[in-house]
């Protein structure tokens, strides 16, 4: 998996040493030799990993990792911060800032590679949800104005603790940053209560004496439930190995004993609050959707969902046999409604009439409105004459509606529908027959107009 990398140090020879090793390794490689041209370069290049001296003149590692968080196009890069530094303390105040990790000189490469491989490969998946998120933005869908990173304060977070002789230290830190934690024994407790809990954060430890606590990493990537929650691993100064495996398997981070309550809780939610931010594109994307796909007036289905999911029906007609019909549906006079009364009185005239249609029909039936005051039925496995029956059932309950435009005025509300039904032997071409399908019902809807109005006329089967 390759990836562009930025290398900040202002010494040349350190920068020279990282580049030639990275670059074996075929990931691009980029450099700067001071804080300001980091800040200038990241943005404009758009490094998918950021190797961060902490030790700068003018301007350190600290300073020049909370400015790239600040900034809207670079605050997702995952920054690494490289240091002669080995204190704790150190590390809180770079996890403070927006670190991702530290890594101590001199630097081996099993551990740089390691951390390089987990950490972009985090990013592309933020990424991916990113993207989608702004390519609803094309239909005219904007969303979540809020900052990147949501606080957890006040989430009501919850973190599972598996197996540690260490829980109430852990759980004293976690409850320091508003995190709530339950503790389980083993994997399989774990795996039970996962799936009934909503979890953000998982830390597993790697003493875990009862199984292999890799193979329960390994579980929690592979279960839907549990595919994007963050796992953070407690580990011994020794467990080196067994932290390259877990990194390898979708472990997020880690934090190596003795644990400093401070790391932990800054560590936990910094992967509890991208968590959040993940869990937020995601729900912004499936309402997109919904929103591109429904009428917002109705809240019924669009003509653009009608359309695809009309073809699909048919497709599935062509393979499994059976029928399917359409209703077209106009609301009468529907001008004189808003030309008498008010637009306002003309939406409220047209949800009451989608809200009569979505009572009448069935739960398999799919309702939308096609456009201005007309409506269209697609009801799978039903004939000319089901649909006639159940159009006629909708006509009279449309005329049976007291739609008051005004207080204490009572206006008539009748509408036209035209009928058609598609056979297997004429759903070949989806695309085409759903096409000729909506074609024929809104003929006979048209024919029902030209008759005089609050009828149903069945459209004649072609050829």
């Amino acid at each position: 998996m390759s990836a562009r990398i930025l290398v900040v140090d202002d010494v040349p020879s350190n920068v020279k040493l990282l580049e030639a090793r990275l670059a074996a390794e075929y990931y691009e490689v980029r450099t700067a030799q001071s804080g300001p041209a980091a800040l200038d370069l990241a943005p404009v290049w758009a490094p998918d990993l950021i190797l961060l001296d902490v030790m700068m003149p003018g301007m350190d590692g600290f300073e020049v990792c909370a400015r790239l968080k600040a900034d809207r196009a670079t605050e997702h890069i995952p920054i690494v911060m490289v240091t002669a530094l080995g204190e704790s303390c150190e590390r809180v105040r770079g996890l403070e800032a927006g670190a991702d990790d530290f890594l101590t000189k001199p630097v081996d490469d099993e551990t740089l590679f390691a951390r390089v491989r987990s950490l972009v490969r985090l990013k592309r998946l933020l990424d991916e949800w990113r993207l989608r998120a702004e390519t609803t933005s094309q239909l005219g869908v904007n969303l979540s104005q809020e900052e990147a990173a949501p606080s957890v304060r006040g989430t009501r977070a919850v973190g599972l603790v598996v197996d540690t002789l260490e829980w109430q230290r852990v759980a004293a830190a976690l409850a320091a940053e508003g995190i709530a934690a339950d503790r389980v024994a083993n994997g399989v407790e774990a795996m039970a209560l996962l799936a009934t809990l909503r979890c953000d954060l998982v830390l597993l430890d790697l003493r875990l004496a009862s199984e292999d606590p890799l193979r329960l990493a390994s579980r929690l990537r592979t279960e839907e439930a549990t595919r994007d929650t963050p796992v953070l691993l407690l580990a011994e100064p020794n467990h080196r190995q067994l932290l390259f495996r877990g990194f390898d398997l979708g472990a997020n981070d880690y934090i190596l004993r003795p644990l400093d309550a401070n790391e932990l809780r800054v560590r936990a939610r910094n992967q509890i609050r991208r968590k959040l931010y993940q869990d937020r594109l995601r729900a912004d994307l499936a309402y997109s959707i919904s929103l591109a796909v429904t009428d917002p007036l109705t809240g019924l289905h669009n003509q653009r969902y009608l359309r695809g999911h009309l073809k699909s029906l048919l497709s599935s007609l062509q393979t499994g046999g059976g029928v399917l019909a359409a209703m077209m549906l106009d609301l009468d006079h529907f001008k004189s409604i808003n030309d008498r009364y008010g637009h306002a009185a003309g939406d409220a005239a047209l949800q009451a009439v989608a809200s009569a249609i979505r009572k009448q029909v069935r739960l398999v039936d799919t309702v939308a409105r096609y456009g201005g005051e007309e409506f269209a039925v697609v009801m799978p496995g039903a004939t000319a004459a089901d649909a006639a029956v159940a159009a006629e059932r909708l006509r009279r309950e449309i005329a049976g509606l007291r739609f008051q435009p005004h207080p204490g005025v009572i206006h008539p509300l009748t509408i036209s529908i035209g009928v058609a039904a598609i056979g297997a032997d004429a759903a070949q071409d989806g695309e085409a027959a759903a096409e000729a399908l909506l074609r024929r019902a809104d003929e006979a809807l048209y024919q029902a107009k030209r008759q005089g109005r609050n009828q149903v006329v069945v459209a004649q089967n072609e050829g």
